[in-house]
């Protein structure tokens, strides 16, 4: 029997003590807040109650999760896919379609066969053979808006930008952008009946994509997936549709938000700015930094049977949240977590998570912020928030930043 407190329900096996008002969505600056800093606002948990805490209401649907802080206590969760799984069941929940989205939510040691067949789509040497088309794109974008003076960063240059490469790659047409940017806005942050629409919107859109790729193959990734094989099989219906609707809301949101906050924080920290001029060798390193900083993911785990982890008793269906956000600002992993360092080393951060489902497009992600900072150091001039401007940011299931209006001489 569970207990319910301020309107959330609390499990019987967690102790009031463990128990915290927390949440991803709620609370300071995780809700839309005019030039906020959701990120560094979560580092508080570091400073003060314990470590691992239960957060009731912590999710869409309103349910509870552990939430594990430390950075060795996230690596500990992420690497035992024996007791925590990465299978949610995410589209047979909302929508009761049994489309487990491939290889997020396939626990080793099926995983890996799926992994190997993509990982060479993503591998270094395959995006050093897009940087060119990437860096293209970000040239004619900010040569677009130069000479006005001012943009705004979202829609003018990081969608346009991180999305349309992504695209790029899935092959599926740049012009219809706007409209999946829409789902994905809908999906990560709109109301529950929002995102179980753009669910089935998505789901119905790559079927659709993979009927025409079966009657009219090119050279693109969905015709890729009909021709591939694992294990010397076919790939069934199933599995291409799952594989191809987590690549394609993948890059919908993630890198996008990673270029905002990046030229958000170079706006409004022009020492930096300054720094990355003088010395373009420091932008590989800043970008890490920025990840680290800036991170805007969680990764959510189902316990799938009892369990006990420093003496907390973990129950089989509990869900735990291991927030990349909060891992990348703990002191125990790095000094002075809340000073931005971009010539930081050893920068061990999870902006891409950890373990067997460490991100399948961190090498592209790290390629396109580069480039994108790079052409946008080289071609506007000293940028900073317009002024009268806020931009506005929050928290969610993917952190992220609009309105963002910079303006230069």
């Amino acid at each position: 029997m569970a207990t319910r407190a301020a309107d959330t329900i609390v499990p019987d096996h967690v102790s009031p003590a463990l128990v915290r008002d927390f949440s991803y969505f709620r609370g300071p600056e995780m809700e839309p807040t005019p030039c906020g800093r959701p990120q560094a606002a979560l580092s508080f948990v570091h400073r003060e109650g314990p470590a691992i805490f239960y957060a009731p209401n912590n999710t869409y649907d309103g349910r509870g999760t552990w939430v594990f802080t430390t950075a060795e206590d996230q690596r500990a969760v992420l690497n035992n896919t024996e007791v925590f799984s990465s299978n949610r069941g995410i589209f047979k929940a909302a929508l009761g379609e049994d489309l487990p989205m491939i290889p997020l939510e396939v626990d080793p040691p099926n995983h890996m066969k799926f992994r190997a067949l993509l990982n060479p789509l993503l591998s270094p040497k395959r995006v050093d053979a897009m940087e060119a088309g990437a860096r293209e794109r970000a040239v004619r974008l900010i040569e677009s808006f130069k000479a006005k003076g001012t943009c705004e960063v979202m829609n003018d240059f990081a969608f346009p930008f991180a999305v349309g490469v992504f695209l790029q790659f899935l092959g599926v047409s740049d012009d219809r952008r706007d409209e999946f940017l829409g789902w994905a806005n809908e999906q990560f942050h709109g109301t529950l009946e929002q995102r179980l629409n753009a669910m089935r919107t998505v789901v119905d859109f790559m079927k659709s994509l993979i009927a025409l790729r079966r009657r009219e193959p090119t050279d693109d990734f969905v015709s890729f997936l009909l021709a591939a094989e694992v294990e010397g099989r076919p790939l069934t219906d199933k599995e291409i549709l799952g594989i191809a609707v987590l690549l394609f809301e993948a890059g919908l949101d993630t890198v996008a938000a990673a270029v905002g906050f990046d030229l958000y924080h170079l706006a409004t920290h022009p020492e930096d700015q300054q720094r990355l001029r003088d010395d373009k060798a420091l932008i590989k390193p800043a970008v890490e930094e920025l990840f680290r900083a800036y991170s805007t993911i969680q990764m959510l785990r189902t316990a799938v049977r009892d369990f006990e982890y420093k003496g907390i008793a973990i129950k089989a269906g509990d869900l735990i949240s291991c927030p990349t956000m909060i891992a990348n600002r703990d002191p125990a992993e790095f000094p002075n977590p809340d000073t931005i360092d971009i010539a930081r080393d050893n920068n061990r951060h999870t902006a891409f998570a950890y373990g067997p489902h460490r991100c399948l497009g961190s090498h592209l992600a790290r390629r396109e912020l580069i480039v994108g900072l790079e052409e946008f150091l080289a071609r506007i001039p000293t940028f900073r928030l317009k002024p009268g401007s806020a931009p506005i940011t929050y928290g969610g299931h993917v952190f992220g930043i609009e309105n963002l209006d910079l303006s230069w001489a």
